[in-house]
């Protein structure tokens, strides 16, 4: 025991690359960027066929309401990453998303896919995703000593968005030169990877205390956990209150459309220039290891993303919204990876699923019904003034929480003592 402590001592440098040093952590993060860049190309692939199809706006929002009524699984897939072997949850959901890629293609290449076939994959693929999306968070304080833990959310936050910026290149060259089917094939044997890499873990997947507990049992002491936490419902509150009304990423072929007039390579190019600034605000991230005012962050930078939507809806200079667009993912990434971090060093082990739950439920409520509101209201009043109003509304959002929820503003994070208690005032 004493020797493991000295060696996490000794591991406790403000490297980033520190993190690559332990082979787990490098299985898993590959394992992530492999079903990042397979579910990103799904998502692009599958919004650009369905607008080119439909020509409506109001189609891919709806496309949200299809990730809504799933958001209670993201809760009892807390639960499961708290009862089961986190490995083999995360292979076997991943499977799954793989088999209904591989339908997607067979569907596209025998030319019998139809908006209708969209919808149902993406419900099937969203529900596995769901149950198996939180052992990948709790998987990562096994792969990394505690002390390298920011750093290790930090690069996985980093590698993640690098591989969303290759992924809608990937999308352009091969939906424009290859078509639907090509395209969903490439996706399918990225998925493959992300597949096989988790039972290639050494560490062990069974989480600590995990139980036979009823799941109704266990979801009362995961959310009896959260309420009770110093931070984390303001904090998913703050991303819950801007999100709704500013969700934007599956309307890029209606922005690229309406405000630019481009198609498929509109489409890449927004994406990838949103991705290039969250990999610059998670860079950035690396850069505040020692500023203790981590609430503070979170709250500068919803502000900022709140007024980068007004400038967004205003622009119709596509090189201009490309520096906008990657402005934007910036300013979130640099929130969503405090509010993780905060939320790892924060929760036992035990609760680890069920914390990710609970984000995960906060932020795909948010993202989904920001997608329905954002992708109804383009259709009605265009694209430009609905991120005008996105932007107004963040603005008012981002105030009422600064004065309601304090302990955002106050909190202070100890460096010295990550696993201290919560000082929020």
């Amino acid at each position: 025991m004493s020797s493991n402590h000295s060696t996490q001592q000794k591991q406790t440098d403000s490297r980033p690359w520190a993190v690559f040093k332990h082979g787990d952590f490098n299985l898993l993060l590959t394992s992530g960027i492999a079903m990042v860049v397979s579910s990103t190309l799904t998502i692009l692939i599958s919004g650009q066929w369905l607008y080119e199809e439909t020509r409506s706006a109001t189609q891919l929002g709806l496309l949200g309401a299809v990730h809504l009524v799933q958001l209670p699984v993201a809760l009892y897939g807390g639960t499961l990453a708290d009862s089961v072997d986190r490995k083999k949850l995360m292979a076997l959901t991943q499977s799954v998303s793989l088999m209904m890629l591989l339908a997607l293609t067979i569907l596209a290449w025998t030319d019998q896919l139809v908006p209708w076939h969209i919808f149902a994959v993406t419900g099937v693929s969203g529900i596995v995703g769901l149950l198996g999306g939180s052992a990948r968070p709790a998987m990562l304080p096994r792969v990394v000593p505690r002390p390298l833990l920011i750093h290790g959310v930090t690069t996985q936050n980093i590698t993640f968005q690098i591989a969303t910026v290759a992924a809608p290149f990937i999308f352009w060259q091969m939906f424009e030169s290859f078509g639907v089917t090509i395209s969903f094939a490439v996706a399918t044997v990225i998925a493959l990877v992300a597949t096989i890499m988790p039972v290639m873990l050494r560490a062990s997947g069974k989480p600590e205390g995990g139980s036979a507990r009823a799941p109704l049992t266990s979801l009362k002491e995961g959310y009896a956990f959260v309420m009770g936490h110093q931070l984390l419902p303001g904090l998913f509150l703050l991303d819950i209150g801007v999100t709704v009304v500013s969700y934007y990423r599956m309307l890029f072929p209606v922005f690229a459309d309406h405000l630019y007039g481009l198609g498929a390579s509109g489409t890449g190019l927004l994406s990838a220039a949103n991705s290039i600034g969250a990999i610059i605000g998670s860079s950035i991230v690396f850069l505040t290891n020692r500023v203790s005012r981590k609430g503070m962050l979170v709250l500068g930078a919803t502000l900022a993303y709140a007024i980068l939507l007004l400038a967004f809806g205003l622009n119709t200079i596509f090189v201009i919204g490309l520096i906008i667009v990657a402005a934007l993912g910036a300013m979130d990434s640099i929130g969503q990876t405090m509010r993780q971090a905060v939320a790892q060093l924060t929760t036992p082990d035990k609760l680890l699923g069920r914390a990710s739950g609970a984000h995960s439920f906060a932020a795909m409520a948010a993202n989904n019904l920001g997608q329905i509101e954002v992708g109804i209201l383009s259709a009605a009043v265009g694209a430009g003034t609905t991120m005008v109003i996105g932007g107004v509304i963040s603005l008012m959002a981002v105030s009422v929480i600064w004065w309601l929820v304090p302990g955002i503003r106050r909190y202070k994070y100890d460096h010295a003592n990550p696993l201290g208690e919560n000082k929020a005032g």
